[in-house]
């Protein structure tokens, strides 16, 4: 099984840029998508409703902002959208679908380089998450977290850590977060095959970072300690081009 996460930038810009032959083609048995900035009204129906998938949708209060789909071949037990705390729905930025053999949670953490009520709300949320994470898990042990996190966590997941250090996504308090994920037994997949530098996810489009290869790693797959074992490889699509994210993966038994 192969599930993919990436955050487009806007599905529709992508769209125009390919993005249903190019999802045809790799053909991913779950693909999660990431900030969205859609509507229904706005989506064509073939994005809307990719063929030969299910197809689920959370779509933020503001337009043109936020958002996270999942697109599954195979039809998730359930689906739910929230986090069960009031004051974080209006964002849509979770989709948590159950399988028979695992629990996948498709994340848009949120951004906090804006001011410093929005580094409170990302703090928050990330706590949020974890326990609601923590709660399914006494359900299911075998969960799988992928999505933007926001946050390059050690120094090997950004091209210029010392230059970043005070800025948000790499702050000491977001990457102790992080610490705290790890100790809660949650695994970062990539780095569980690949300790290898310059493996990035995200690059500032305003600078050309990309033609460079001057970028953060922000998106992630985390699995619980009971599902790394059947998790065969994890990888960055640092190819595929049309959003200032790239696409990254895992393969499971």
């Amino acid at each position: 099984m192969i599930i993919l996460s990436w955050n487009v930038n806007g599905v529709r810009a992508i769209e125009r840029k390919g993005f249903s032959e190019w999802l045809y083609r790799e053909s991913p048995d779950i693909i999660c998508l990431q900030e969205t900035k859609s509507h229904p009204e706005q989506l064509s129906q073939e994005l809307r409703q990719p063929q030969g998938y299910h197809a689920f949708w959370t779509y933020p209060e503001k337009k043109g902002y936020s958002g996270v789909a999942t697109f599954s071949k195979e039809e998730p037990i359930s689906v739910r959208y929230d986090l069960g705390i009031e004051g974080f729905e209006a964002e849509g930025r979770i989709i948590t679908a159950e399988y028979p053999g695992f629990t996948l949670f498709n994340v848009y953490f949120p951004n906090g380089k804006k001011d410093d009520t929005r580094l409170k709300y990302k703090l928050d949320f990330y706590d949020i998450f974890l326990e609601y994470a923590e709660r399914l898990r006494v359900k299911n042990s075998k969960l799988v977290i992928c999505g933007d996190l926001n946050t390059a966590h050690k120094e090997i997941d950004l091209a210029d850590p010392k230059k970043n250090e005070k800025i948000s996504g790499f702050l000491p308090i977001e990457r102790t977060w992080m610490d705290k994920l790890v100790d809660h037994g949650y695994i970062d997949t990539f780095r569980h095959f690949c300790q290898e530098p310059d493996q990035y996810t995200w690059w500032d489009m305003r600078t050309r970072a990309r033609e460079r290869n001057a970028g953060w790693r922000l998106d992630y797959f985390f699995v619980t300690a009971e599902l790394i074992d059947s998790v065969t490889r994890a990888f960055i699509m640092q190819d595929v081009m049309g959003s200032d994210h790239c696409p990254v993966g895992i393969e499971l038994e």
